[in-house]
């Protein structure tokens, strides 16, 4: 399974879940970012890639289906509304995001807790 998380600059709440979910049950997991100045921009070839995408809020939601809408007709587009409040691996962050993104993976094992 191929996860893509997605934020404005890539620095710090796309960045901490690739870095917390990639290799777990075998997911793949890549991070980009919808602004210009994103630490690595989202093109059409991570949306090809993915299998799901996690955005963390709404805009970054409809800047994706403005800029990609035929790449996104056949995929799961997830908004987690995780507000850009916290800095890269924060805790209170990490916390978040497990508990939003687990029910969308597949039976987490033991590397999850």
């Amino acid at each position: 399974m191929k996860l893509l998380f997605i934020c404005s600059r890539n620095k710090w709440r796309s960045l901490t879940a690739e870095k917390i979910f990639d290799g777990i049950n075998g997911y793949e997991v890549r991070s980009a970012g919808t602004e210009e100045g994103a630490r690595v921009k989202v093109t059409e070839g991570h949306i090809g890639w993915s299998n799901i995408i996690f955005v963390m809020e709404k805009k970054h939601k409809r800047r994706l289906q403005e800029r990609f809408p035929d790449k996104l007709k056949h995929k799961q587009l997830i908004c987690l509304d995780i507000p850009d409040e916290y800095r890269f691996m924060d805790e209170e962050l990490i916390e978040i995001l497990k508990s939003r993104v687990y029910e969308y993976m597949e039976e987490p094992g033991e590397e999850w807790s």
